[in-house]
């Protein structure tokens, strides 16, 4: 009896173009590639900017990571919140507190005000899916109004309405001498943004991500199929506390001082207000929210030197500018700027593939 000798095993070519392609199809993988791409580009770009450009995409970073988070919260899940600001200040006094006190070392104290937000977002996550539409909506809100008052109340540890100082770190020796503290606090924002964007990016296409927008689009059939309506709710909540604290903190590094006047109701409206404009539920939305959050009270400020306008005008422009860019990006691209830029890329894809 004859018998067939087996053929020789080939190895799986994991590394040629086929492999490298798989690894690359990775959500996570192209996520990290993407995200380190960005660091390094803004790295670039900073050593070309002077300090007072700088200074400003440093104020972008901590509203685009509360925004990425908001907009989690309520474009994926379907929960509104208006009391982000309220969030934020909870982050910031964070690690303003904890600088004072202790001796902590930064990404200590920044990963602590989102942990510590993060709690509390559960707790107040425990009421939201309790409660729907404008009832959390006016919950939320009440967060917002609330808080200012209970800072202005313990003022021995809180500082009162003049709040408390917060000192900038220091850029360390690899930088080389001539690396500003504005420069270096700009670089950990960037890291920070890139880590909170991948973190969800991946999140979003988990069977998490599935989760929220199943709760998000039919909650009695979400139920039915055995997912927890409640537990889903809360851990979005806070998921996306924990990113609105470690935006807080970030943004009392960047302003210096940490009052109740800095997170009024008015920033959680605005937030609201610019991730409906930069794209609800989209990560990139974010950032183009962040940005007109920056930008459009300078542009209302340079308009209003331009104009020789009043003191009373010019108080109310940056909010009449954000009125009717709401408006009109509601009544033109209900999906925001990101949807407008969705719409962009699939039509230019659509003219390669016609026949010339």
């Amino acid at each position: 009896m004859v018998t067939a000798k087996p053929e020789p095993r080939q190895a799986p070519a994991a590394a040629g173009p086929q492999g490298l392609r798989r690894l690359f199809g990775q959500p996570l993988v192209r996520n990290a590639i993407v995200g380190v791409v960005a660091l390094v580009l803004f790295y670039l770009l900073i050593g070309h900017l002077g300090q007072y450009r700088i200074y400003q995409l440093s104020q972008v970073g901590p509203y685009v990571i509360a925004l990425a988070g908001l907009s989690v919260l309520t474009g994926q899940n379907g929960q509104i919140s208006l009391g982000h600001g309220a969030l934020m200040a909870i982050g910031a006094w964070t690690l303003t507190l904890m600088q004072l006190h202790t001796k902590s070392p930064l990404w200590l104290m920044l990963i602590a005000s989102a942990l510590v937000t993060m709690v509390f977002g559960a707790l107040l996550g425990l009421v939201a899916a309790r409660l729907r539409g404008p009832y959390l909506a006016g919950a939320t809100l009440a967060l917002a109004l609330g808080l200012p008052d209970i800072t202005t109340r313990y003022q021995s540890l809180f500082g009162g309405y003049q709040g408390l100082e917060v000192n900038q770190p220091n850029a360390p020796a690899f930088l080389g001498a001539t690396a500003t503290p504005t420069e270096w606090l700009a670089i950990i924002e960037m890291i920070c943004v890139v880590v909170v964007m991948v973190l969800f990016a991946n999140l979003l296409r988990s069977r998490v991500g599935r989760k929220f927008r199943a709760v998000r689009d039919d909650e009695i059939a979400t139920q039915v199929s055995g997912i927890s309506v409640p537990r889903t709710q809360v851990l979005a909540f806070a998921l996306s506390a924990g990113a609105a604290g470690l935006g807080g903190g970030l943004f009392a590094l960047v302003s210096g001082n940490v009052s109740p006047g800095g997170f009024s109701v008015v920033l959680s409206i605005s937030l609201l207000a610019a991730m409906v404009i930069g794209g609800t539920g989209t990560l990139a939305g974010a950032v183009w929210g962040a940005a007109i959050m920056v930008y459009v009270p300078e542009w209302a400020s340079t308009l209003t030197q331009k104009l020789s306008l009043n003191q009373s005008v010019s108080a109310n422009l940056a909010l009449a500018i954000y009125g009717f860019l709401l408006v009109a990006i509601i009544m033109v691209a209900p999906m925001g700027i990101q949807g407008i830029v969705r719409l962009v890329i699939f039509k230019l894809r659509n003219l390669r593939k016609e026949p010339g």
